[in-house]
């Protein structure tokens, strides 16, 4: 019986197309075809596939053509094409624009059954923990469980709350480290004096306060895997050293003089361009070619829209469950109005919205108002809690909520207090982040991760 995600089949022959797909079929293989590049793109988008086989000499939209509208719109999925020898110029201009590889016609079916067995990627949607409905997402976990089989360093790139964390989380234990330990350290968390220690560790009398020796995340995650969130926010003087633990798998700890070998996967995240940063000098060339090994774009929640209201009804089911309210439900509009809003803080921001709704709906039936998408600004990406004025006028009857809410409030303010200070202390100064991080006793670091948010939130122009 054919199982998993099927290959699409792509050719205008219908002769051809036919003996392709009974090959496949015959082999156990789940097939589903199209017969020109259009019709092949309008499927992908509304149907996860393994790997794309398609012809190059068709009309009117050739191989090459489809196979650089696959690249831009489902970058890791495979695309192995098929030629006629006289057109090996155009396969070899294929695999530069990204093609896995390439078929000689005529082949024999030996041939496409392990070209299909050598770049299919392997089932993803075993784990309960992830939801992904959309083609797009579906093609990303794919690929993350074909790696988790390596210990090759990754990257994770995509916009702030798209889930860099759930998808690292999902190569660890989808890998061979899997009983090991899992330690995920934010770097632009973590104030640039205690950076180093906390990464590296440090020895006993290191320095003032070294009371005993302490291990540091890279040695706490030995036989597992290390995330490095917002990699970029790392000084460049930690990178250096950073660089020096990606080349001799071995890091030394602060004021020691031995090397502690390591046997760890390292994740990195960012929310950056890595390219630009590497350009303004925010990353190191050297560095960022360490990390980047094997990169992942995370799409944003925009981008994968059938993934919405599936994430919805689980944040719903799972936070509804911890406020004793199991049996809550989204109506059909308010499905629709998750479906139609803009979501610029992505999973994150959607979570958000759910575990307020969870406390706003009347009865057992999520509506609209319950949801308060007016109230979200369309261009922030900041969490909804700290975007939105509280909510005092939608509460179940018979519950008080008024507590809670009035917190929320408290909270507000003073994240609102916080930033116009920042704001005027930074405009006192003529816009000097320096000068300004001097004034209100913050690194540059943690001021420029400020000023990032409320650049996201719609706040700060600057």
């Amino acid at each position: 019986m054919a199982q998993g995600l099927p290959i699409l089949v792509v050719e205008d022959d219908p002769n051809l197309r036919e003996a392709v797909c009974d090959t496949l079929e015959l082999a156990g293989q789940a097939v589903v075809s199209a017969d020109g590049g259009e019709a092949a793109l309008r499927l992908l988008e509304r149907q996860a596939v393994a790997i794309v086989v398609s012809d190059v000499r068709m009309m009117p939209m050739d191989g090459i053509t489809l196979l650089k509208e696959i690249r831009a719109r489902f970058p890791h999925l495979p695309v192995v094409l098929m030629t006629a020898y006289a057109d090996v110029d155009r396969a070899v201009e294929a695999m530069r624009s990204g093609a896995c590889d390439f078929l000689l016609k005529p082949f024999e079916p030996k041939a496409l059954l392990e070209h299909v067995a050598r770049y299919r990627l392997p089932e993803a949607m075993d784990d309960d923990r992830v939801v992904a409905n959309d083609p797009a997402s579906r093609n990303l976990f794919a690929l993350a469980a074909r790696v988790a089989q390596t210990d090759t360093t990754v990257l994770l790139t995509g916009e702030s709350g798209v889930g860099k964390e759930v998808v690292a989380r999902y190569i660890h234990t989808h890998s061979a480290r899997r009983d090991g330990p899992f330690v995920a350290i934010n770097c632009a968390a973590i104030p640039d004096s205690l950076l180093e220690a906390t990464l590296f560790g440090y020895e006993k009398g290191a320095f003032t306060g070294a009371q005993q020796a302490q291990a540091g995340k890279f040695e706490q995650a030995q036989n597992g895997t290390l995330l490095l969130d917002e990699v970029t926010e790392m000084p460049l003087g930690l990178q250096a050293k950073l660089l020096r633990v990606l080349q001799e798998r071995e890091v030394e700890r602060v004021g020691g003089k031995k090397p502690v070998p390591l046997d760890i996967r390292l994740i990195a995240t960012s929310n950056r361009d890595m390219a630009e940063a590497v350009a303004k000098g925010v990353l190191r060339e050297d560095v960022y070619y360490r990390l980047n090994v094997f990169p992942l774009l995370i799409p944003s929640l925009r981008q994968r829209r059938e993934d919405i209201v599936p994430l919805a009804r689980h944040f719903l089911a799972e936070h509804g469950g911890r406020a004793g309210r199991p049996g809550l439900r989204l109506s059909p509009p308010a499905e629709q109005a998750l479906r139609d809003y803009g979501w610029p803080g992505n999973v994150r921001e959607l979570e958000n919205v759910i575990q307020r709704a969870v406390i706003l709906a009347a009865g057992d039936v999520v509506e609209v108002d319950a949801l308060h998408l007016s109230a979200l600004p369309r261009s922030a990406s900041a969490p909804i809690l700290e975007s939105c004025a509280p909510i005092v006028s939608r509460v179940p009857s018979g519950e008080s909520a008024a507590a809670p809410v009035l917190a929320e409030g408290k909270t507000n303010n003073m994240r609102d207090l916080e930033r116009e200070h920042i704001l005027d202390v930074l405009s006192s100064v003529g816009g000097s982040r320096k000068l300004a991080g001097e004034k209100l006793g913050m690194s540059e670091r943690t001021l420029r991760h400020k000023l990032k948010q409320y650049r996201d939130a719609g706040l700060f122009n600057g």
